[in-house]
């Protein structure tokens, strides 16, 4: 359409017409341009994430446990007395010193003492009747030597004769048994050593073998621990042991590991370790509290170093530490080995190496990071 002709067509038009078409126009002109901005690619601008680091050092060599335990004697005795009884007398505490022969506690003995004068009674008895039997054997022998008897008849005084010296002999057999169960009623120390437990009282009705006195005897002292049985075998490559005590913080003993026992405790699912003290001081008592510091001989080539345990990036069932190097993160799977006070000590690492030590579940594998001035913080 020609500019002459568009003009006059545009006269013609109502005024209000018109204003109504430029504002459509209008309208949609400004429609297309929105669509046309907001539909554009929008440059992406990755941000660098500035990161917590630190410095991996060495941990101290090789790895060391410390595990609690209590200062005991190597042969404790468990003392019971061998009858039935009412306990009528206690002559021993706790951490007594006793000797050897010295009597702990004594069961009332009347019972007894009535067993041992019937076993008496009849021990006097049976030699009245041994030696009637032995007077008649003598008459009858005259008789038989007279051919006053027959031989069947002297036969039976003899058989008669050796009855009687059986009757005494068991006679004596359960007087001497009675007589011992009247020494059994006093208790008495095996050895000497000291008093660590005491399970029955005065006034107390005991059965035979009944635990009542537990006697721990002098000489060899130990301390003994409980393990974990993931520990175990580490336990049995370990060096020389040290021995630390609460009460007693300037001592320190060498030790060895003399026993392990073969089962774990049903209830703690641990093993008892018993460690032996070589040239215990004298202040050492028994019962006290120990500290048995191990050191594990598997891992004495082995360098550990010491990293915040908040470094730690658990992947699964393999745990690794982010590693920067040149700005960029690397993902390093390491060994724990030990855990204690916010510290890990852990191989897989070179001393000097810079670690991530905050946000390692935000980081990704070969991303850019921004170290803090310094490099470490």
């Amino acid at each position: 359409m020609q500019p002459n002709k568009l003009f006059d067509y545009l006269k013609r038009i109502p005024p209000k017409k018109l204003s109504y078409g430029l504002a459509a126009v209008a309208l949609c002109l400004g429609a297309i341009w929105f669509w046309k901005m907001h539909n554009q690619p929008a440059t992406t601008v990755e941000t660098i994430p500035l990161v917590r680091t630190a410095v991996a050092g060495t941990g101290g060599g090789p790895a060391s446990y410390a595990y609690a335990g209590e200062v005991r004697g190597r042969y404790e005795s468990q003392l019971a007395f061998q009858v039935s009884g009412k306990i009528i007398k206690r002559n021993v505490q706790l951490g007594s010193v006793v000797q050897a022969g010295e009597v702990l506690m004594q069961i009332d003995p009347k019972d007894i003492n009535q067993t041992v004068n019937s076993s008496s009674a009849q021990v006097y008895s049976a030699q009245s009747q041994l030696k009637l039997a032995e007077s008649n054997l003598q008459r009858y022998r005259q008789l038989y030597a007279q051919n006053a008897i027959s031989r069947s008849q002297l036969d039976q005084y003899e058989n008669a004769y050796e009855l009687a010296q059986a009757a005494v002999q068991q006679a004596a057999a359960q007087y001497s048994q009675s007589a011992n169960q009247l020494d059994y009623s006093l208790l008495r120390a095996d050895a000497a050593g000291v008093i660590a437990g005491i399970t029955a009282e005065a006034g107390q009705v005991v059965n035979a073998g009944q635990t009542v006195v537990t006697i721990v005897r002098d000489g060899e002292r130990e301390v003994e621990i409980s393990v974990p049985e993931n520990r175990i075998e580490e336990l049995r490559k370990a060096s020389q042991p040290t021995v630390s005590f609460w009460a007693l913080p300037e001592v320190k003993v060498n030790g060895h590991v003399r026993e392990i026992a073969p089962m774990a405790a049903p209830t703690t699912r641990t093993y008892s370790v018993r460690i032996s003290l070589l040239n215990p001081p004298p202040e050492i008592k028994l019962g006290m509290t120990a500290a048995v510091s191990l050191t594990s001989a598997g891992d004495q080539n082995a360098t550990l170093l010491s990293i915040p345990m908040s470094a730690i990036y658990q992947t699964q069932d393999t745990p690794g530490v982010w590693v920067v190097t040149d700005s960029t993160v690397r993902l390093r799977p390491v060994q724990i080995v030990s855990l204690g006070n916010n510290q890990a000590q852990v191989s897989g690492l070179r001393s000097g190496e810079i670690i991530v030590t905050a946000g390692v579940h935000k980081l990704r594998e070969g991303q850019q990071v921004r170290l803090p001035e310094g490099g470490q913080s």
